[in-house]
């Protein structure tokens, strides 16, 4: 396992963008002067699991995803691409599960929406007109509500799951340098003289 881990940590930081690639793009060249939101740090990638994971539950809309999890990193200094990474744990497969949880806690919270009717628009391939007449009913604030509420706690866990991830990556770390040989100098012989 550990093995892995090493070799996926060796990958990213392979694959971590220079200042001088990010200065000569258009779209990074603002960015470019601040790299804390590009590199993997102990404040840098929990800050930016919380706000992938916040943007992307709440938002689940994909292009809005990324972009408004690296617009949300700048002023929270956290990790662009792990921000942008977290978003895609609300996927196709993930998205009617996040929508029916958002709407059984908006139902806890006091507000009335129907799951029923969730489920048989989903399953009947509902068009977006469909849909949208669903959201203007009572639906809407307990969707809202029970996203907001569900992408916040799964950005405070998210936080201290990476926080207590990255302490025990970086023990490991020194675990294993201080079980490493050491490495010394042959001790002079005797009668020789030290260089000067």
């Amino acid at each position: 396992m550990s093995a892995l881990l090493a070799r996926l940590s060796a990958w990213l930081h392979r694959q971590m963008p220079t200042h001088q690639q990010l200065a000569a793009n258009r779209l990074t060249a603002p960015f470019a002067r601040r790299q804390e939101l590009f590199r993997f740090t102990r404040r840098s990638v929990p800050r930016g699991v919380a706000v992938g994971l916040l943007v992307g539950i709440f938002a689940l809309i994909p292009g809005i995803q990324i972009v408004g999890a690296a617009l949300l990193c700048v002023p929270c200094r956290g990790n662009i691409p792990i921000a942008a990474a977290m978003t895609f744990l609300s996927n196709p497969a993930t998205t009617p599960l996040i929508l029916a949880a958002s709407i059984w806690v908006g139902n806890l919270l006091g507000y009335h929406a129907d799951l029923s009717t969730f489920y048989a628009l989903y399953q009947s391939g509902a068009g977006a007109g469909e849909w949208a007449g669903w959201l203007l009913s009572d639906a809407a604030p307990a969707l809202v509500v029970g996203l907001f509420v569900i992408s916040v706690l799964c950005a405070a866990i998210g936080y201290f799951v990476s926080v207590w991830f990255w302490r025990w990556w970086i023990g490991r770390k020194h675990q294993a340098r201080r079980l490493r040989p050491s490495r010394t100098l042959p001790a002079p012989e005797a009668g020789s003289e030290p260089a000067a």
